[in-house]
């Protein structure tokens, strides 16, 4: 291939970058553009994560040294299926990789998850974060709240609950998060967990942040504190599960405290199977479950009733359908062969890829990303010299049709001049950024110097 290699990659979030970053390393010579709806970088990293989260800042500069490369372009305020369909990308692009990961929230399923007062973690989550399309206010009237889930999400979810606002003034949540968490009347958080401690998904780091909010009581409540064989066998064998477990007993043996303004509540071995109300949430029925050995649990047909008026659904993201792309809504991914997306009847779809969680589904940590993204970029190096070949490769060409259109897209240079705009605004405040939250504000600051 005597020109560059084009490839559009769908997403700046991880997948997304790891992906661009793979392919530029490589011996084959490669342009990368990095699309995003987002007129920002990082995906999740920087809209589905906890401002006060220890290891985001060490992410974000991993991330940002990947997108600093030359043969890197970002372009961001560009929605794939709005502003360019699949035949526009495909005019301009050797290739295409969709990375645009799972924002949604997954579907619990039970009666009542629908009332008022029941939320998805990832709704509260993009509030907290200051997404663009997010609301700006949040009711916290609630005093009794519910969380469900046993991973990572359900800690930031019930971490944020529990803290007090003024804790979080050193982080760059937006001015509009910290006046209604400051409004909270929450006083008890319960985070709500289907299987014992040991089959958790909290990882240590995460699970001992929590220990850490002064005015917060941590409580294990020892009703379904149990592990089984299998649990044994996973406490000696995986440190982390050993580590979880050995944390969560550590809280379940301290004397009660009793005296701070707000409580963090386990239970385990509780599934939901009712969120009770009729026109807002009122209350939560758990049915008690017991291990049966193998890690696996099964309901005893008892229940339980909790006196909550809010509930956070954290049981999982899902990814979303995109436009002439094949998707298996079952189990929300694009149906692929080591990267390679396929059509209804299993045949490769020429010049069309896929990395991320849309690829394998919301699980795993960043290091499962960059594993996930070398597959794919290695099965798109090998297909190189048979991709069909772009009938307009010129490099801008893709801009000026986004200039034809009217699209106010962003840039890396857009990008590097919103992050000084906002760590300036922090200055202001003794912090080290403040989050600028509309997106029309933070499409002018990106453009500002292009547009004089």
């Amino acid at each position: 291939m005597s020109n560059p290699l084009r490839v559009a990659v769908i997403g700046a979030g991880p997948a997304g970058v790891y992906a661009a970053d793979i392919l530029t390393k490589s011996e084959t010579t490669t342009e990368v553009d990095l699309f995003d709806r987002m007129p920002t970088p990082y995906g999740l990293v920087r809209y589905g994560v906890a401002p006060d989260h220890p290891r985001i800042k060490g992410i974000v500069n991993a991330l940002h040294k990947i997108l600093d490369k030359p043969g890197i372009r970002f372009l961001g305020h560009v929605e794939y299926g709005v502003d360019c369909k699949l035949e526009d990308l495909r005019r301009h692009y050797d290739a295409v990789v969709f990375a645009t990961g799972a924002a949604d929230d997954r579907n619990l399923g039970i009666p009542g998850a629908e009332l008022p007062g029941s939320h998805g973690a990832s709704e509260f989550i993009s509030f907290y974060d200051g997404h663009p399309d997010s609301p700006r206010d949040w009711n916290l009237d609630a005093r009794n709240v519910a969380v469900l889930g046993a991973g990572n999400v359900a800690l930031d979810v019930g971490r944020v609950l529990a803290k007090q606002a003024d804790d979080l003034l050193d982080t760059e949540i937006p001015d509009n998060v910290h006046s209604a968490l400051s409004r909270s009347n929450v006083t008890d958080v319960h985070v709500f967990a289907r299987r014992g401690p040991a089959q958790t998904k909290f990882t240590p780091l995460e699970l001992r942040e929590l220990d850490h909010e002064p005015n917060t009581e941590l409580i294990v409540h020892p009703e379904g504190f149990e592990i089984d064989e299998a649990g044994e066998e996973a406490m000696r064998t995986n440190n982390q599960v050993k580590s979880v477990v050995k944390t969560l007993q550590d809280w379940a043996l301290r004397d009660p405290v009793g005296n701070t303004a707000r409580r963090l509540h386990f239970h385990f071995l509780r599934r939901p199977v009712e969120i009770l109300g009729e026109d807002a949430v009122s209350g939560l029925r758990t049915e008690v479950m017991e291990l049966t050995g193998d890690g696996s649990v099964r309901g005893t047909g008892e229940y339980e009733t909790y006196d909550v008026q809010s509930v956070y659904r954290a049981v999982g993201y899902l990814s979303s359908a995109l436009p002439d792309v094949p998707f298996d809504h079952g189990s929300g991914t694009i149906p692929h062969d080591g990267g390679r997306v396929l059509d209804l009847d299993g045949d490769h779809v020429p010049g069309v890829y896929t990395t991320g969680w849309i690829k394998r589904g919301p699980v795993g940590l960043i290091g499962h990303t960059k594993g996930d993204a070398l597959e794919t970029v290695n099965n798109l190096l090998s297909d190189a010299e048979n991709l069909p070949e772009p009938a307009e490769p010129e490099r801008d060409a893709i801009l000026r049709m986004l200039d034809e259109r009217g699209i106010s897209y962003t840039t890396w240079e857009g990008w590097n001049q919103l992050d000084a705009h906002e760590r300036a605004l922090g200055t202001e405040r003794g912090r080290e950024r403040l989050k600028v939250v509309e997106r029309e504000e933070m499409v002018r600051i990106s453009r500002e110097e292009a547009e004089v």
